[in-house]
């Protein structure tokens, strides 16, 4: 007796296997835009998106800001410090005339408390022997930077948007006499955003 084998038709496997859809993620999008320096626009933009939703035309009128109220962008190409020097060049003069407590000549905005650590060494060259105080939540309490902020004299806050929030609302940093706000919004984090790209800042 033989053997026959019957052959069998080949069930087709589906090739077309549906790819999961990947949500598009900030990092994606950020990845595929080359740094630029910014320009007022970007942050008049950001103002009228955060409060045009709850407020009336003209509060959002009142919330411009002239292109006089704005130093020249790093265009990347200076040094933090070398950056300063040249939107500063009178600082000497400043530093020397301020004297209040509970406030700072110059604030730098970051959006970490390591990035904050990072410009104020990068800083050195043009702080020269003024006060820096640093203004984030990592490590230091807010009390102890209350009681600094009371006791001593600052010329520099370095810090994140939260913190200095905080901190104004509490009566603890007065921004009266601050006459210098630096934005770092450039700087990317390892997910690659900026601090204006994070929904909380």
């Amino acid at each position: 007796p033989t053997e026959c084998f019957l052959s069998q038709p080949e069930e087709k496997q589906e090739s077309s296997v549906k790819a999961k859809r990947r949500k598009k993620k900030i990092s994606d999008v950020l990845q595929k835009s080359p740094p630029k320096p910014g320009v007022p626009a970007d942050l008049q933009n950001l103002l009228t998106q955060h409060f045009g939703e709850n407020r009336s035309v003209i509060e959002i009128e009142e919330l411009k800001l002239s292109d006089s109220c704005f130093l020249p962008a790093n265009d990347l190409t200076h040094s933090f410090s070398s950056y300063l020097k040249e939107i500063c060049p009178k600082w000497a003069k400043l530093r020397r005339s301020h004297k209040e407590k509970k406030s700072v000549v110059m604030l730098v905005l970051c959006s970490s408390a390591l990035r904050s650590l990072e410009l104020i060494k990068s800083m050195t060259a043009f702080k020269g022997d003024c006060r820096v105080i640093k203004l984030f939540a990592k490590h230091i309490k807010i009390k102890e930077q209350m009681n600094m902020l009371e006791k001593g004299m600052f010329h520099i806050g370095v810090g994140t948007p939260g913190r200095v929030k905080a901190l104004v609302e509490q009566d603890a940093l007065c921004l009266n006499s601050t006459k210098y706000m630096i934005l770092d919004w450039n700087w990317r984090d390892q997910k690659l955003r900026r601090m204006m790209d994070i929904p909380e800042v």
